[in-house]
């Protein structure tokens, strides 16, 4: 056990005791799973592997779901009866570059300093995995009626891409979970709603030329800069109308620009230029209309100014990604969920805390499957240099899901 973990709980006090020999288990698995560098869009299949035998070492089969490549796999794997749904804990595997970051030790080995687990993913969301495979030993022990199922998956990061193929193999299996919780880093606060979002590439084309006489050519940055001001202009609009949720923060749906690419040279007019943006939109907002709002201004606005110099300039708009937002319901199963995530958070009952970030959970609900999104970390460390999950926070989660199976007995 690391001398912070034994330090935490004082196992003559806290009835939760126990948990901190899982915390030093988990620690040591943060360590391994953080070693992996699963980039998103690179194999995460060496991580994936390492969980399957770890799971076969306690006894517990895995199943995995392969990309169409054979690539990258989700894994799926089942504690306790396998004839009927239970409670799905769920986390991706994926982590974002760190080139160009400053980091102040190799970012994929776990350095612990001053009760802080430093690395990529160990906020997010490798810590939150760890404290899972730590519980393992006691969910063989207290699951009995209702199970406890767990899924990694892969590229989360680039618009939760493969959770799809794995929801696709749950959505009509007998067994598909009753309710789901997300491991994403929210300093173990449950959260019962997130924004959803839409990433779109826009690509001018215009013609080329020389500088002392642009007159004669179709400048495709100019024309990009006035789609891009026009963006901005929605998302004031946004701002200042609405609509609004108060449980969110920003209380809107946000837009920005995030790259741009264009050009060659300061003397040479630019034929082409790209950008990519997204919307992060409020939960039953559109954020496709406003992608939208955009095309029909280059339309109605730039095309025909362009195309009066070369007939065959042209404006397109690619989407890159999506995914839904994640509802506050209020059906039985979901209120169930709550109780159960509650009474194991030690609250009693869940406010509505609501995250402005995505998550695979509005997926999950797609397919019937209520979902809160609760883990260890902070969103604030997340996708920086000196990515780091706190060791109090790991304590925290792993005592939370020591609760678990006896709430679910109470199912």
């Amino acid at each position: 056990m690391t001398d912070t973990a034994a330090s935490l709980r004082d196992p003559a006090q806290d009835v939760f005791a126990p948990a901190a020999p899982v915390l030093a288990t988990a620690i040591d698995l943060l360590r391994r799973l953080v070693a992996f560098p699963t980039l998103s869009r690179q194999s995460n299949l060496e991580l994936i592997e390492f969980v399957r035998a770890y799971l076969a070492d306690l006894g517990v089969e895995s199943r995995l779901v392969y990309n169409a490549e054979r690539s990258r796999a989700n894994l799926y794997a089942t504690i306790g009866p396998t004839t009927r749904g239970g409670l799905c804990l769920s986390g991706h595997s994926d982590v974002v570059p760190v080139a160009g970051q400053p980091w102040t030790s190799d970012p994929f080995t776990l350095v612990e300093r001053e009760g802080r687990l430093y690395g990529r993913g160990s906020a997010d969301m490798k810590g939150y995995i760890a404290c899972v495979l730590a519980s393992v030993p006691g969910f063989l022990a207290g699951v009995r009626t209702v199970p406890i199922h767990i899924a990694i998956s892969y590229d989360e990061e680039i618009g939760c891409v493969g959770v799809r193929d794995l929801l696709a193999e749950l959505e009509n299996d007998p067994a598909k979970p009753i309710g789901c919780i997300i491991g994403e880093p929210t300093s173990m606060r449950a959260a019962v709603a997130h924004k959803g979002k839409h990433a779109y590439r826009c690509g001018v084309h215009g013609l080329a030329g020389h500088s002392s006489q642009p007159e004669k050519g179709v400048n495709a940055i100019e024309y990009a800069a006035e789609m891009i001001t026009h963006l901005r202009g929605i998302g004031r609009e946004i701002q200042r109308e609405g609509p609004f949720d108060a449980t969110f923060a920003p209380p809107y749906t946000t837009i920005q620009t995030g790259t741009v690419k264009g050009g060659v040279a300061v003397n040479v007019v630019p034929d082409q230029c790209s950008f990519d943006f997204e919307i992060r939109q409020l939960p039953g907002d559109d954020g496709a209309a406003h992608a939208k709002r955009l095309k029909q201004f280059a339309l109605e606005q730039l095309l025909d100014d362009m195309r009066a110099v070369y007939p065959e300039a042209a404006i397109e708009l690619t989407a890159l990604s999506a995914y839904p937002g994640l509802t506050d319901q209020t059906s039985d199963a979901a209120n169930r969920l709550k109780a159960l995530c509650g009474h194991a958070l030690g609250l009693g009952e869940l406010g509505r805390h609501a995250l402005s970030f995505g998550t695979e959970g509005g997926l999950f609900q797609e397919i019937g499957i209520p979902t809160l999104i609760c883990g260890p970390g902070s969103i604030d460390q997340a996708h920086k240099a000196d990515e780091f999950v706190e060791v109090a926070q790991m304590m925290q989660c792993c005592e939370f899901l020591a609760r678990l199976p006896e709430q679910l007995m109470q199912d």
